[in-house]
């Protein structure tokens, strides 16, 4: 007998990994380049300059706020076209490359490299590199895949083990959209310049670093300096801006082959008129994001830690990823045993409470995640887990309601399994 819990009238929104409302700020922003102003930058007339001072004003935003220069941020149609651009970007612009990456990046960096162990991709790699380790098995030809420990932080020696002459790129994520594991950048680009600066010595190209930044936005430091990438991928649906919209920022001097071409927009890199409203919501939004991100954080690890604490008093379940510090403060991935993740989110559903299943990206997939499978947990054990992803508007009264209904839950879908 489930329990029998009033549904809440209101909508408890766990799931802001996937996606967030558009803040109202930021509609604001973008209100008047969709009628008065609504020129294509590229035209040299009064509204097409107007336009195109938007977007350039926004642009010197995100690169002030991201400690770059001006032309080293490109405006995509979001967090995957991004991603697409830096690993196929430096692929194609070296084609006798390796690639280096982690087991539990997002679909959007582990599609390009299984994309690029295709034939059409693999034969240039694979020979001109002449390292079998390099194309055997699922690692695919050109690319390798560093493991993770069962926190899924990446395994430092194994990706050092990994570069091979022929690397022309790592990528690895900032923070981990499913379990909320960050990874340490910086710590990670310093052996990289170490590796870089012996290779010179041989000739050899230097490895580019780049890491899909999508879930650290507004929780994390963004200063690619500071971090020592060369590319960074960011988006605005992540943090209260509007969908499809994203940039990648290029470290100037770093050589990108185009994915999409016309007019030659975006340095040549991104041809198409601009998305001028998106870009300027994008701006706002990663300029709120990083004012209130000190305040929010602090806000959102004490409703963590106040969540998980309870939750794991519940019989039979446990936390996915790391436990407090080294992980994003607004996610909380459990399993809970012998309960399918897909049947537990539907009834919580019910009571008007939204958590996933694992990465918005792939939640229509029938195989477990790939992510928690990295951590040591068996199959069984990803089909068994839920992500639950704090918000701004997430308060603690409605967590208890959560914490109210997910035991009965729990307990009445084990029985019935």
């Amino acid at each position: 007998m489930f329990p029998q819990i009033k549904p809440s009238k209101k909508l408890i929104y766990l799931d802001h990994a996937a996606t967030t409302p558009l803040d109202p700020i930021v509609q604001k922003a973008m209100a008047p380049f969709w009628h008065e102003k609504f020129g294509n930058p590229s035209s040299l007339y009064k509204q097409g300059i107007e336009a195109k001072r938007a977007v350039e004003d926004s642009r010197k935003k995100i690169a002030d706020l991201l400690g770059a220069r001006p032309n080293e941020i490109i405006f995509t149609a979001g967090g995957t076209e991004s991603v697409n651009l830096a690993i196929f970007g430096v692929a194609r612009q070296n084609k006798h490359g390796h690639i280096v990456t982690s087991k539990i990046e997002h679909h959007a960096v582990l599609k390009c490299c299984e994309a690029l162990a295709e034939p059409s991709f693999a034969s240039p790699f694979a020979k001109a590199s002449g390292d079998k380790k390099a194309s055997e098995g699922k690692q695919g030809s050109g690319v390798s895949y560093v493991n993770v420990d069962a926190q899924g932080f990446i395994n430092l020696d194994e990706l050092k083990k990994a570069i091979r002459p022929r690397t022309v790129l790592v990528s690895v994520m900032y923070a981990n959209n499913e379990v909320g594991t960050i990874e340490p950048i910086a710590e990670i680009a310093k052996i990289i310049r170490k590796i870089n600066l012996h290779r010179t010595q041989k000739n050899l190209p230097p490895i580019l670093f780049h890491t899909d930044a999508c879930q650290a936005a507004g929780a994390l430091d963004l200063n690619v300096n500071r971090l020592g990438v060369d590319l960074l991928t960011l988006n605005g649906s992540k943090i209260y801006g509007p969908k499809q919209t994203g940039i990648l920022y290029v470290r100037t001097g770093v050589k990108l082959h185009p994915l999409v071409f016309g007019g030659g927009q975006e340095h040549n890199l991104r041809s198409g008129t601009e998305n001028v409203p998106g870009i300027v919501g994008l701006a706002r939004a990663l300029e709120l994001a990083e004012k209130n991100k000190a305040k929010e954080v602090l806000r959102l690890e004490k409703l963590r830690d106040y969540f998980i604490k309870r939750l794991l008093k519940i019989s039979g379940v446990s936390l996915n990823g790391p436990r407090g510090q080294g992980r994003l403060a607004n996610n909380v991935n459990i399993c809970a045993d012998g309960v399918e993740g897909e049947a537990l989110m539907l009834y919580l559903d019910g009571h008007n409470i939204a958590v996933s299943t694992g990465s918005a990206c792939a939640t229509s997939l029938v195989d477990p995640s790939h992510v928690i499978m990295a951590l040591g947990k068996s199959a069984a054990q990803a089909q068994n887990s839920i992500r639950m992803t704090l918000g701004k508007a997430t308060t603690k009264q409605e967590l208890d309601y959560v914490l109210k209904v997910l035991p009965g839950l729990v307990t009445e879908l084990r029985k019935i399994r």
